[in-house]
């Protein structure tokens, strides 16, 4: 399964607004400008999560969007569901061989599971541990 520049850039929108969550409303422009993105797709991205009650926007001159509830209470999977679609690694049917059915969902319910247990908050709290394995190979 790949998450389309619509997931990714959904997940974006949704990380600003929650790193601003009780400043006021956020303008499309600002989340654009600051990530090198185009205003108008976010304009198309921002209205299905609109319509899914994740956001809500704010009309007027200093109008924008801020999230409908806390950033604790969206998930990852919340929103990759309204602008990816259901999440499934393949298209299987009833006719497949049974062990590779059950294959595909293991893996379609590892990720939903790890998209679903991963909130906003989580994400924009996250910080990178230094503890990789970062070898130095001498010749």
């Amino acid at each position: 399964m790949k998450i389309s520049t619509k997931g990714r850039y959904g997940l974006t929108i949704m990380m600003e607004l929650a790193n601003r969550f009780g400043e006021g409303p956020t303008s499309l422009k600002s989340i654009a400008e600051k990530h090198q993105l185009s205003e108008h797709y976010l304009e198309q991205l921002v209205a299905p999560l609109r319509n899914a009650g994740l956001v809500k926007s704010i009309r007027g001159a200093y109008g924008g969007y801020i999230l409908s509830k806390n950033a604790e209470q969206i998930t990852a999977g919340e929103v990759i569901r309204v602008l990816e679609g259901p999440i499934s690694p393949v298209d299987f049917t009833e006719e497949d061989d049974p062990a590779k059915r059950d294959l595909w969902i293991r893996i379609r319910d590892s990720i939903a599971d790890v998209l679903d247990s991963t909130t906003l908050a989580s994400l924009i709290s996250y910080q990178e541990d230094n503890k990789r394995d970062n070898y130095m190979f001498y010749i």
